[in-house]
């Protein structure tokens, strides 16, 4: 009966998330169809004129839908591991929506980062009229620092948490709301230790492009949640040290950037 009751809350769980993730890349894909991706681009919200806090609240905005569509698939494993260990406590919903709340407030404060850093970016090419003339080298050097990330040891390691999170739940997991909340919040930091360097590449794309989503989610669902994930690390930072090369070099042919 308990076998059954955690089997049941896992399907459950797991449904509803996917349900959710699916409908983060259909409100992505309409937005890109219809063009209002387009003004979420950071050129775009640049040059808008509204005022920074207007501005970070679009890409905020954006963003849960982009978390929920690429960072979601490759975490279900350890949310599967929550509901089968926590499932049947009577206040698992609330732990389950405060992990899911302290996962999402890690990445949006990483996107709120990455963009008050992609402002400052842009009025540093504004006063420096030789990074205005080769605007091309931001990109390239985007998709350089996401290749070289690939060969660290902080990847590395924050790989490993992810593709064993039995370990990491087995060490901290706790019954309640507040240690749901720490579990969201941890797990979500070893997210980011895997993949911020690719999930920067998408400032360089424009927020919610389908094309460069599609690619990076798959990198970052194999690399963290299969098998297979450890044979692709290496290849992946090469491909992206020859796209760094082509998009300094031959600017304007990569699609996005």
């Amino acid at each position: 009966m308990a076998a059954n009751a955690a089997h049941r809350y896992r399907l459950n769980t797991i449904g509803i998330l996917a349900c959710c993730i699916a409908a983060a890349w259909a409100a992505c894909a309409w937005a890109e169809l219809s063009g209002n991706a387009a003004q979420l681009h950071h050129n775009a919200l640049y040059e808008s004129g509204r005022p920074y806090w207007l501005a970070a609240l679009a890409v905020l905005g954006a963003w849960q839908f982009m978390t929920a569509a690429m960072m979601l698939p490759s975490s279900l494993g350890f949310i599967r591991l929550y509901a089968a260990t926590a499932g049947r406590a009577p206040d698992f919903t609330l732990a389950l929506l405060a992990f899911l709340c302290g996962y999402f407030a890690v990445w949006s404060a990483f996107a709120l980062a990455a963009f008050t850093g992609d402002m400052q970016l842009h009025r540093i090419v504004a006063a420096w009229p030789w990074l205005a003339a080769h605007v091309s080298a931001i990109p390239a050097a985007t998709l350089l620092v996401a290749a070289l990330y690939q060969f660290t040891p902080l990847k590395d390691a924050c790989l490993r948490a992810c593709r064993h999170p039995a370990m990491y739940l087995m060490r901290h997991y706790r019954r309640g709301a507040l240690n749901g909340l720490r579990l969201g919040f941890g797990h979500a930091l070893y997210c980011l230790g895997c993949c911020w360097a690719l999930m920067m590449v998408m400032f360089a794309a424009g927020v919610a492009h389908l094309a460069w989503m599609g690619a990076l989610a798959a990198i970052m669902f194999v690399e963290k949640a299969t098998p297979a994930g450890r044979r692709i690390v290496a290849p992946v930072g090469v491909a992206l040290g020859v796209l760094a090369g082509i998009a300094f070099f031959v600017p304007g042919v990569i699609p996005g950037l």
